[in-house]
């Protein structure tokens, strides 16, 4: 009888631990694990952003823009080995590195899933709203044994975001769009991607509005001619990255919107597009805050220049 206990009383504690490193991805797939992942790979940079916030360094990275890996996480991923695009991560490397969790971004890797899954477990987010990122800090911190710490950043950006909201007061109103692509049609995004969800919470307006296929979360922007652009006319433009001269500008309608004939067009960095981790989520919030409404809130300092905002002329 005290055998059948005993053996009892490990299975019992043998559930509990595999139970408490549990999270369900963004395919709605449970990944357990029997002990925190101390060797995670970041197929995306919201991850390896994460994993730095809190405290642990990933083994490999990828492209951050036309960088190698994201050189704004600094010495923590200076010894991470570089797979490639997100979209095209190199598995032979990553098989070569052992690692013991994959986190990547669901979009650019479920295909290529059951291939991840056969190197380490796979564990695949969204990474587009700000929902999504409050559940990968938090998932993260879990896998990484870490899950007080991930919920204090959650907990630290909701009450920044809220401050910052309540010093907009009645203020807010003024119309935005955040532009990307280098074609004739600027590619604009819709309510719920991130850093609009930031945008939208500092009291501006987002002139492409809801996606017509939301709570679907794809596609999460569209081509928006100049003369839709132009009839909407927002107070601010943001321009994200473009690896190619931006076609869009040279259109005669370009300089008759009102935020170019006010200055307000802004360039920011390659953050933007891949802002869920607790690093550069709060970087886009100020930096939103500070192109908003430059007296009330500053410019984020000492920033290297690919990440700082600038003025577009």
């Amino acid at each position: 009888m005290r055998i059948t206990v005993g053996v009892a009383l490990l299975a019992v504690l043998s559930f509990q631990v595999l139970a408490g490193i549990q999270v369900t991805d963004d395919r709605g797939v449970k990944v357990a694990m029997t002990q925190p992942a101390s060797r995670p790979v970041a197929i995306s940079t919201f991850a390896a952003d994460t994993l730095v916030a809190l405290g642990v360094a990933p083994v490999a990275v990828t492209q951050f823009g036309e960088q190698d890996r994201p050189g704004y996480l600094g010495e923590a991923v200076s010894g991470a080995v570089s797979l490639g695009a997100r979209g095209q991560p190199n598995l032979e490397l990553l098989s070569e590195l052992a690692p013991d969790t994959v986190l990547a971004v669901r979009r650019y890797t479920e295909t290529i899933a059951g291939r991840l899954d056969a190197i380490a477990p796979y564990v695949a987010f969204d990474d587009l709203t700000l929902s999504d990122s409050l559940k990968a800090v938090s998932d993260i911190g879990t896998l990484v044994g870490k899950s007080d710490q991930a919920e204090r950043l959650n907990q630290d950006f909701q009450q920044t975001l809220n401050e910052m909201a309540g010093q907009v007061g009645e203020r807010a109103g003024q119309r935005i769009a955040l532009l990307v692509t280098a074609s004739e049609q600027p590619f604009v995004y819709y309510d719920h991607f991130l850093p609009v969800e930031l945008a939208t919470a500092l009291g501006l307006h987002n002139v492409a509005g809801a996606s017509p296929g939301w709570p679907g979360k794809l596609p999460f922007g569209f081509r928006m001619p100049l003369e839709q652009l132009l009839a909407a006319d927002p107070d601010i433009l943001v321009l994200f990255p473009s690896a190619q001269p931006r076609a869009f500008v040279k259109n005669p309608l370009w300089k008759h919107l009102k935020a170019v004939k006010n200055q307000r067009v802004y360039l920011v960095g390659q953050h933007w597009k891949e802002g869920g981790g607790p690093i550069a989520r709060e970087l886009i919030l100020r930096q939103l805050g500070h192109l908003a409404y430059p007296d009330l809130f500053d410019a984020p300092a000492d920033l290297p220049a690919d990440l700082a905002l600038h003025s577009f002329r």
